[in-house]
Order: C-alpha cells, then structure tokens, then sequence
C-alpha cells in the first residue's frame, strides 16, 4: 500500500497490479476503503473504482462478506448504479453473489440488467461474459452475445464489414464478436459465420496496428517475470523485444516519445504474458516468432482495456513499467540513453 496520504489514479493502477502479490492482500483492501472513506483520493470521482479494486481483491481472497460490502459501498459512491463505470461494480458484486451460496437468482438478476449496455458499452462484453463464464453458465454468455451481434447487425444497412475501429479504441461490435468467439471456442461450439466476421475483423485490426506503427515496437509490455520467461521459451525473440529488461523497457520509452513527437495523444503500453502469446499462436496455428502472429496478438490484447498501462505517468507517480520505482527515476531516463 502506497505510504503517501493521499492516493493518486497511478496509486491505484499500482495497486490493481501488485495487491495480491503483497504480504496481507486483505489489509491492502481495507486501507483502499479507509482511504475512500476518509476523503483521501486525489481525485474524489476515482472513489467507486477505488472500492470496486478492494471487492474484488476481498473476492478473490474469498471473504465474501467483505467484499459484498465493499462492492455496495461502490456502488453508492457512482452517482447512480446506471453510471458506466458501475457496471463492473455490478457484476462483482453478482460474481461475490454466486460465490455466498443461495443467492442465484438475485445475481442473475444483477448480470440480465446489464445485459441491455452489451449494445453501447465497450467494456460490458467482456466484464458481463467472465462474470458468467466463473459460475459455469457460459452458454447464457453466449446466447447473450450472440443476440446481441445480432441486434447490432440488424441495424446496418450495409452487408459489407462493419469497420473495426481505431486500434486503440475498436468499436462495441468488434469487442463482442471477440468476446463471442473466445466463449463459443471454450464451449467447444462449431465455427460460424460470426466467428468468420471475428476473425476479418481481427485481421482489419491488425492491418491496422501495422500501418500505425509502421514497423515499429507493438508497444507489448512484457513485465520482468514474463520477459524471463519469453526469452527462455522463444530465444528468437531477443532482436525484437531486446537482449534483457533494460533494453526492452527503453525500447518502448523511446518508442512513445517517438510518437509523441508525432503528434500522437493517449498514449499507453500492454501488459502480455507468454502464456498468451502462446495460445493465440496455437489458435491460429502459427509460431509466437511469426511476426503476422505476434502482430494479432498485439491487437487482441490492446482491445482488452484491463491489459493498457497509460504513458506518461507524472514524474514522481510509479513508473509505467511495474518496477515499484518512480518514473523520474526509473525508464523516463530510458528515452535518452
């Protein structure tokens, strides 16, 4: 838990990625909420996520009694459960629900509720379906998203592809054709002409990707665990991602300070894991050294919006890259060596 009195967006980011590793995830969870409640937020809007990270670390640790409170605290902390970002929130809080025992109904309750934001929402598809896949209803997941492919479909009056989207913002039809297709593949179903569409779209994106980086870094964040790992079991990978960490952070530093000075804005990296990478090389047959392969990964991870790390953080915040040092001190250096 950060030692500072007041906790910043980058304190938080922190903690959605280090709270469970710590010594008492638990407590880490009570001084969020203590924090929240004590005025302690830099920004006092960050307050419902702030609770949402402590339900779900109380989730996972499962006391669920704790984390049902935090999640109800959460939710009155938005300024109304149809706030966007309550959703998350919500479908905890149904999560938490199925997990306590002779709630099920109230939490399916909860999870058919949202199912209306699956058509406007980016986030919902994929929040909404992992709250069903973890209570082993992921056939609903899929009738879910399946309709709601449908609806969107049915409005256009085109039968061309529908356009992807930005790579770093891709469109609510796209994220639930993903989604659909990650369900349907666990559920052992046959590919079909959604699924098709998947795919055409997922290589629209990845067209995409390439032509905006033209040639340069995919912007994937291995962190330092990871990047031991993909050097270990893909030793060809060491002229892409760089002989060692060091390398590999200042070759992406350099990489966002580059497009930076191109004019670009909003900037982030994307938390990947070898075991990702792996599996999508395995679903399209290929090898994690294709670069085709590395390339549609790239674009699956960077449309999952628990992957992206924002860049630049300020000076003193923790550093972008995971290390638990500040930025100043750590890879904003990196830029310049």
């Amino acid at each position: 838990m950060p030692t500072r009195d007041v906790l910043t967006k980058a304190d938080l980011a922190e903690l959605r990625r280090t709270a469970l590793g710590a010594a008492d995830p638990l407590g880490v969870a009570a001084d969020i909420a203590e924090a929240v409640e004590q005025g302690r937020l830099e920004d006092p809007d960050d307050g419902g996520d702030a609770l949402t990270l402590a339900a779900e670390i109380a989730r996972i640790r499962t006391r669920t009694e704790a984390a049902l409170r935090y999640a109800d605290q959460a939710l009155a902390a938005y300024p109304s459960v149809d706030d966007p970002r309550a959703g998350v929130a919500r479908a905890l809080r149904a999560r938490v629900m199925f997990q306590a025992g002779g709630r099920d109904d109230e939490a399916m309750a909860e999870l058919t509720a949202l199912r209306p934001l699956l058509l406007t929402q980016p986030d919902v598809p994929a929040y909404l379906s992992a709250a069903l896949d973890a209570v082993g209803r992921s056939a609903t997941a899929e009738t879910w998203l399946s309709e709601a492919v449908d609806t969107l479909l049915g409005e256009r009056d085109t039968t061309a592809d529908p356009e992807v989207g930005p790579p770093d913002a891709p469109g609510v039809l796209f994220l639930l054709l993903q989604q659909r297709h990650r369900v349907r593949r666990n559920l052992n179903l046959p590919h079909d002409r959604q699924d098709d569409l998947a795919d055409r779209l997922e290589n629209q994106l990845v067209r995409q990707v390439s032509e905006r980086q033209g040639g340069s870094s995919d912007l994937l964040l291995w962190p330092r665990d990871e990047f031991d790992k993909l050097l270990a079991t893909h030793p060809e990978l060491t002229d892409v991602y760089g002989p060692d960490w060091d390398a590999h952070r200042a070759r992406l530093e350099k990489e966002l300070v580059r497009l930076t000075g191109a004019g670009r804005t909003g900037l982030g990296v994307y938390r990947a894991s070898v075991a990702g990478l792996d599996a999508f090389a395995g679903r399209r047959d290929g090898s994690p050294t294709d670069a085709a392969v590395r390339a549609g990964y790239a674009a699956e991870v960077s449309a999952r919006p628990s992957a992206r790390v924002p860049w630049p953080p300020e000076r003193n915040d923790p550093c972008w890259c995971g290390s638990g040092l500040k930025y100043k001190k750590d890879c904003l250096p990196r830029s310049r060596s």
